[in-house]
């Protein structure tokens, strides 16, 4: 089991405007908190995890396969490994996602 106090995650920069901070993992999931300032993009890239999430606050761009939708606090998506993908940022936003497999680059 794995337990982490509110604050207690160490915050990273992974693109200019986006930071991490990895909450808790296990045997076969991640789980990370992203911090995203409007104006940021995390450019079109693939990886083989299947990332899972929520928008908690502000208003981002998901591109996924051709399409793009506006995702705003409280919705959802579910991006299966291996698909290319990027984020424009529009609004300042939080957003909490999950990965499976564990992202062995998203370790402390």
């Amino acid at each position: 089991m794995m337990f982490r106090k509110k604050g207690a995650a160490d915050r990273r920069q992974i693109v200019e405007g986006v930071f991490l901070q990895t909450l808790v993992h296990g045997d076969k999931t991640l789980m990370g908190r992203f911090d995203l300032a409007q104006g940021a993009a995390i450019p079109s890239h693939t990886h083989l995890h299947e990332q899972t999430g929520i928008l908690l606050s502000g208003k981002l761009r998901l591109k996924c396969q051709g399409r793009a939708w506006e995702a705003h606090s409280g919705d959802s998506w579910c991006i299966p490994g291996g698909v290319e993908h990027a984020v424009d940022v529009l609004e300042d936003a939080v957003a909490i996602e999950v990965f499976s497999p564990v992202r062995d680059d998203f370790l402390e």
